[in-house]
């Protein structure tokens, strides 16, 4: 028992830390940010990594969504209720929950992953030392340029990924069942609500902020050489897909009263 609770007592006095300086992090950050608007050239340069270099994969993963919802929906309630539903539950489920969180997952794994062993590399490097030595913020620089383009780019790619998940939805109802472009169309627009859109993009908005904030916090903040690299990366993933199920359900409960 005592091992059990020296244990946890370990666990919570370090989970405290990391919050205290993960919040301390994040305010240096946005004090940063104003200045990184006069270094757009690398803010430029994110936004093409983090949205230009994620379409193909977000659009392959946006069709099967959009494609796997349609063929269920269809499956399990052709006989039992209109087809333009199918139309209509497709909308509804990748507008509001299935593409925003199914966005920030692929960039979760592949920028966030990217964007600490980067950070994280010139970390142990000592190359975020030689922007001090030099008289250079890296907040300013390095980090704020970052968050700046992760916040911009994943509601973009989350609209794209909206507008294939529902062609991909059409393109397999209609060859499963049949159903004409006017009627699913129809189911699309007949329960479509300008809100449904609003909510997909504040959440996808503050998913791009876990996503890069995380990177950014526990790449700038690694040690201990390759095995730091590593062990960041990996708590950079974890912290930012529980976030973003925890965040999801959160703003859901807050923003569809």
């Amino acid at each position: 028992m005592n091992r059990i609770a020296e244990s946890l007592g370990k666990f919570i006095r370090k989970f405290l830390h990391t919050v205290l300086s993960y919040l301390h992090f994040v305010w240096q950050l946005f004090k940063n940010i104003p200045g990184a608007f006069s270094n757009l050239h690398t803010t430029v340069e994110q936004m093409q990594h983090v949205g230009i270099t994620s379409i193909p994969v977000v659009v392959a993963a946006s069709l099967a969504t959009g494609a796997i919802m349609a063929w269920q929906l269809a499956y399990q309630f052709a006989d039992i209720i209109p087809l333009m539903f199918v139309g209509m539950a497709v909308g509804k489920s990748v507008m509001v929950e299935l593409c925003p969180i199914l966005t920030a997952m692929v960039l979760a794994g592949r920028i966030g992953a990217s964007m600490c062993s980067e950070l994280g590399t010139m970390a142990v490097t000592e190359q975020l030392d030689a922007y001090k030595v030099l008289g250079l913020s890296p907040y300013k620089f390095l980090l704020a340029p970052r968050l700046i383009a992760t916040i911009i780019m994943l509601p973009t790619l989350t609209i794209i990924s909206i507008f294939i998940g529902i062609v991909g939805g059409y393109e397999v109802a209609h060859l499963y069942k049949d159903v004409s472009f006017a009627v699913f169309f129809y189911g699309v627009r007949m329960f479509y609500q300008n809100w449904d859109l609003v909510v997909g993009l504040i959440k996808a908005t503050l998913y791009g902020y876990f996503i890069a904030s995380y990177a950014c916090f526990f790449g700038f903040t690694t040690h201990s050489g390759a095995e730091g690299v590593g062990k960041s990366t990996k708590a950079t993933v974890v912290a930012g897909m529980t976030s973003i199920l925890i965040g999801g359900f959160v703003l859901s409960k807050l923003l569809l009263l």
